[in-house]
């Protein structure tokens, strides 16, 4: 497998995602090949830092110029053809490599996928997912930003979607599939929430019905449906629990003999939950949809983390996911 690999996106490129290439190359279990598409002048310097022979299978393709954080996608990709996100699309386009990854500008990612790679048809929107730790696990929550405004039918295709993309790369027992809601009722909700509820009832294997904000940590579930606008607030809000319960932790550290004896007891808990709750740990998630593979990470991907969205990239080309999402859709449109 060929994978391109944005070099220049992130808060910390190229540094981190050559790091990633590179350790990822290093499990001998991968023979797949790299395409770090970015500045030659600096891609190359760093991957002088790893000292690693050539035979590893890392190439560079140039791209002199970077879209940043804050920038506007759509301007951006106007001015910028030469950016290492395009390239990095257009290569996957042209079919010369067989995914992409990207730590750069998520809006910029995703309109650069959706106009160059196009939509799965019948896909509706494009929707990006993200995973939440729960009591039991992880849930997928999908949408998580690109759609603020959605019809019944998107929250459905968000549904078939996210379902095919955890039963295939984390595959469950028996996979649960419920919609945020402020109420379990069938009734309950704006207009969209209950004509979605319906839509779901009849069409969507797996489906259990509303979930209110309450059980999302509880892993009643194992995908969550929302709009995107919904999505990216708890998304959000999730990421900073870990980040206060951590500063309270070490806030109450030292006060007495008692408290520091019981941190080092309960200090192994503590550890895996900070684990579980490490976007690192999952790396990065596909923009679903599109007619490709294009993997959004985190801003602050580090180098591990940029290794394990290229493993993500790997099993989604593995398990076929895109095909399996056309089909369902088609026989959804038969139905």
């Amino acid at each position: 497998m060929r994978i391109a690999l944005d070099a220049m996106g992130g808060d910390f490129a190229p540094q981190a995602v050559v790091e990633g290439a590179y350790l990822y190359q290093k499990d001998s279990a991968y023979q797949d090949e790299i395409v770090l598409v970015g500045d030659r002048e600096q891609v190359e310097a760093e991957c002088r830092r790893h000292g690693e022979p050539a035979e590893k299978k890392i190439f560079i393709v140039h791209a002199p110029e970077t879209i940043g954080m804050n920038e506007s996608p759509t301007d951006a990709l106007k001015k910028k053809k030469n950016s290492s996100m395009l390239v990095g699309v257009q290569l996957h386009k042209n079919q010369e490599v067989d995914a992409f990854v990207s730590a750069g500008n998520t809006g910029a990612q995703m309109a650069a996928s959706l106009l160059n790679l196009g939509r799965i048809s019948g896909v509706s929107r494009p929707a990006i997912g993200s995973f939440i730790p729960t009591e039991k696990g992880i849930v997928f929550l999908v949408d998580v930003g690109a759609n603020a405004d959605c019809k019944p039918q998107h929250l459905l295709q968000f549904g078939i979607m996210g379902s095919i993309y955890v039963d295939h790369l984390y595959p469950q027992p028996e996979l649960k599939i419920g919609l945020l809601n402020i109420g379990e009722e069938e009734k309950k909700g704006n207009e969209l929430s209950v004509a979605a509820h319906q839509m779901m009832k009849g069409r969507l294997r797996g489906f259990v019905g509303n979930i209110e904000g309450r059980d999302i940590l509880r892993g009643t579930v194992d995908v969550i449906v929302c709009d995107g606008f919904t999505g990216n607030i708890v998304l959000k809000f999730a990421e900073s629990v870990m980040s206060v319960l951590s500063k309270s932790f070490k806030r109450n550290l030292g006060s007495n003999l008692f408290i520091n004896l019981g941190a080092l007891l309960v200090k192994p808990a503590f550890s895996e939950m900070r684990r579980k709750y490490d976007y690192e740990e999952y790396g990065g998630v596909p923009l679903l949809g599109v007619n490709g593979i294009s993997i959004i990470c985190h801003g602050s991907s580090t180098g591990k983390a940029i290794k394990n969205a290229l493993y993500v990239a790997k099993r989604m080309s593995e398990k076929k996911v895109n095909q399996h999402i056309s089909e369902r859709l088609v026989t959804l449109g038969k139905g």
